[in-house]
């Protein structure tokens, strides 16, 4: 019989090297997936938003978030912090020195499966 879950050790999961400051590990089944990231200080994510519930977990370094269309709320995370962000929010962050994190979707992130993520993309210095 073969076995019905899926077991991951993340020193086996390939790095995607997305731009020369943001790398990622995805592991993911059919209705939630989970990326292991590192950023590089300086790196900014887009104000976005997306149908997936997220779940951001800071394992080390600063990171800014601004929330909502206006950028109306923001804070600082620090290691040990998580945020939920509902779907549809729409968000924005900046890597205030480098940063180690980890993020939780649900549904997975078909964008980032197909490589159309571009607004990840767009930091390629």
């Amino acid at each position: 019989m073969s076995s019905l879950v899926k077991r991951v050790n993340w020193d086996e999961v390939p790095v995607e090297q997305v731009t020369p400051k943001m790398e990622r590990k995805l592991v993911y089944g059919d209705k939630v997936m989970i990326a292991k990231m590192k950023f590089k200080a300086g790196f900014s994510v887009p104000l976005h938003s997306h149908i997936n519930e997220q779940v951001t977990q800071v394992v080390s370094g600063t990171m800014r978030f601004w929330f909502g269309e206006n950028k109306e709320e923001t804070f600082d995370m620090h290691p040990g912090d998580v945020v939920v962000i509902p779907a549809n929010v729409p968000h924005e962050a900046l890597m205030v020195t480098d940063v180690e994190e980890i993020d939780t979707w649900t549904p997975i992130r078909e964008d980032w499966l197909d490589g159309t993520d571009n607004y990840l993309r767009q930091n390629e210095d």
